[in-house]
């Protein structure tokens, strides 16, 4: 959580946030309930989830419901969640993202190419349908999608996971254009987060990583879930189909 407390701007809203067992999507969770929102985590791991129901303060503020973000019977069970347990689906973060290759696109397999294709852009369009159809369409509500700045400039090792986040952010502007003005769209683009799912990107030289950021430190979960909150919540109204950079100045020095 963050050090300082949070506003509670979420009060009594649900949210549904997609690969939130750890990591980034945990820190937006755990922001959301800070500021009074309950919310329903997805993830592949059920173990991982239940850990972090009970870190979230139980079944009173969080739910989970194990699958994988490209299953469309696991979306539906989800969606289904927050609807029984809490009444209402006002909030959905799409976070659920996979980068399971490494190194020049002349190397990549189509297969996996495809792979991240469809978990990284087509899962987040399925969900916000989902949610859309479920409860946004009559009742409103705010998506926060998760990109990258790997979107916004090339990153060379992760380049289809690049250009993944690339069209990630403009189905975001294309989303605000047709779901408003009921529903807002907006997406965060982090730099290098600590967390497992960076690792490979700063673990045993964090200082000189940290080193090309002008503030001279990598993201933790909660940079992210702070400017989420904020996307999600009303002061964010006037808001949408804008991608909010989240990297401590790298972007501006060069790097990525």
């Amino acid at each position: 959580m963050s050090a300082a407390a949070p506003q509670r701007r979420l009060e009594g809203r649900t949210a549904l946030v997609t690969g939130a067992s750890r990591g980034i999507g945990l820190g937006i969770a755990e922001r959301i309930v800070a500021e009074g929102g309950r919310v329903v985590l997805t993830a592949r791991g059920q173990d991982a989830l239940d850990e972090a129901v009970a870190h979230l303060g139980g079944p009173e503020h969080a739910a989970a419901v194990a699958g994988k973000a490209d299953d469309a019977d696991h979306r539906a069970a989800a969606v289904q969640e927050c609807l029984d347990r809490f009444g209402s689906l006002d909030l959905l973060v799409n976070n659920a993202g996979i980068n399971p290759a490494y190194g020049p696109l002349m190397g990549l397999d189509l297969g996996i190419a495809r792979k991240i294709v469809e978990v990284n852009v087509v899962a987040a369009l399925a969900w916000t349908q989902a949610a859309h159809t479920a409860w946004m369409r009559e009742h409103g509500g705010s998506v926060v999608n998760v990109a990258s700045v790997a979107g916004i400039k090339p990153a060379p090792g992760i380049a289809m996971y690049g250009t993944s986040k690339a069209a990630l952010i403009h189905l975001t502007e294309e989303l605000a254009v047709e779901l408003g003005p009921g529903v807002r769209v907006n997406a965060v683009a982090p730099a290098v987060v600590k967390t497992d799912f960076a690792k490979a990107l700063y673990e045993g030289r964090e200082e000189e990583v940290a080193a090309q950021y002008p503030l001279k430190r990598l993201g933790v979960p909660d940079d992210i879930g702070s400017v989420v909150a904020f996307l999600l919540s009303d002061d964010a109204g006037w808001l949408t189909g804008q991608t909010v950079v989240v990297d401590g100045g790298v972007t501006l020095t060069g790097g990525v």
